[in-house]
């Protein structure tokens, strides 16, 4: 399975920047799809909604965004959809290492999903919840049609992340759909390439280390204090567990989720409105990053989208792991806690706040990293 351990995110002698050292929910319709990809979604659509009046600019814009129907590959076999005025995103972060990826080693039988979130927007879409599924979580995997057509094979304790790698986006999301019971409105990827691309258009991100990092394995070397990362150090953060916390997945899931909140901070801050290349450049980057469902693939679709989001700073964003326990069988495994992610998906469902009860006793706050990386 490839991993942090393929080569290099970072150069260890380069020098760091900076310091030290409304949407739509649910509506029927005839036929309907790392972290960090919201927030690249949300830029589209920002600069996009500023920028976007000369006709050449949105064909290009529009020629960018990639497309999958999820809806199509589904079809009827998938939970109710419930209009109560919220949404549901499936934000996955893709290991591929095909083209521009390949520098970070080989595909080992294809492409995974390292970074899987279900984003849930709330009721007048000013707060959200993202509950991360690690990687290496033991589930039934439904049988499923892969991106050709294919039939896949369902089957008992299979990583999480194989849904992917087996039956593409398609299968991801029922995967998805099958362990919470939430139909997912929408689907929104990334890849290591357009996530760096990303961050170098913005400018970097800013953030703050509790202690030193120190990764040979990721390639990232950053000592304790403030740092303005540019996209390849930011790939080697998110990427990064030998050396933070117990080094855990769990831990790695801790330093993405807190990353998110700077690139969140960030967005806020680049400047876009007051620079036309700034504007172009970033509305271009960020539409070529991301693959999206059918329904977001045009640059007036993603531009509602992320209208829809804009009200939502880091502040209003409630962070969880999907409860679960370490597999006694082997420790590079974990298990859902059922009866907890329950109660986690059961809030979603209802639109509630994520009960704190529900994370109890969950391993997905012993990652031990939560600390290690603040904005500032």
């Amino acid at each position: 399975m490839p991993d942090e351990s393929s080569p290099a995110t970072t150069d260890p002698s380069r020098p760091t920047r900076g310091g030290g050292g409304g949407g739509r929910r649910r509506k029927p319709r005839a036929g309907r799809r790392k972290a960090l990809v919201i927030t690249a979604c949300t830029a589209a659509g920002l600069v996009v909604l500023a920028g976007a009046g000369a006709g050449f600019l949105y064909f290009k814009l529009n020629g960018n965004i990639k497309g999958v129907d999820i809806n199509a590959a589904l079809g009827a076999d998938r939970p109710a959809n419930v209009d109560n005025g919220s949404m549901d995103i499936l934000v996955l972060g893709s290991d591929s290492r095909s083209g521009a990826n390949a520098k970070y080693g080989k595909d080992g039988g294809g492409a995974r999903s390292d970074t899987a979130m279900v984003v849930h927007v709330y009721k007048g879409h000013q707060k959200a919840s993202v509950v991360s599924i690690p990687r290496d979580t033991l589930v039934t995997r439904p049988a499923c049609t892969d991106s050709a057509g294919n039939p896949v094979a369902g089957g008992n304790q299979q990583m999480f992340n194989t849904a992917y790698e087996v039956g593409g986006p398609a299968c991801a999301v029922k995967t998805v759909e099958k362990m919470s019971g939430i139909r997912m409105d929408h689907y929104v990827e990334v890849d290591f390439s357009g996530f760096k691309k990303l961050i170098n258009t913005l400018g970097g991100v800013d953030i703050t280390t509790q202690q030193a990092i120190d990764d040979h394995k990721s390639h990232l070397h950053l000592a304790a204090g403030k740092h303005t990362l540019d996209g390849e150090q930011s790939l080697g953060l998110v990427r990064t567990r030998h050396a933070v916390g117990d080094g855990s997945d769990l831990g790695r899931i801790q330093l993405q989720q807190a990353f998110m909140k700077a690139l969140i901070n960030q967005i806020k801050d680049v400047g876009v409105f007051t620079s036309p290349k700034k504007l172009y450049d970033l509305a271009d980057t960020a539409t070529s990053a991301v693959t999206t469902d059918s329904e977001l693939n045009s640059v007036n679709e993603l531009a509602g989208f992320a209208g829809g989001l804009k009200g939502i700073g880091a502040g209003d964003m409630k962070m969880v792991t999907l409860p679960v326990q370490y597999d006694p069988a082997d420790p590079n495994r974990v298990l859902p806690l059922e009866k907890a992610g329950a109660k986690v998906w059961a809030a979603l469902k209802t639109d509630q706040p994520v009960p704190a009860s529900a994370l109890k006793g969950s391993a997905g706050d012993k990652g031990a990293a939560g600390s290690v990386v603040t904005s500032h």
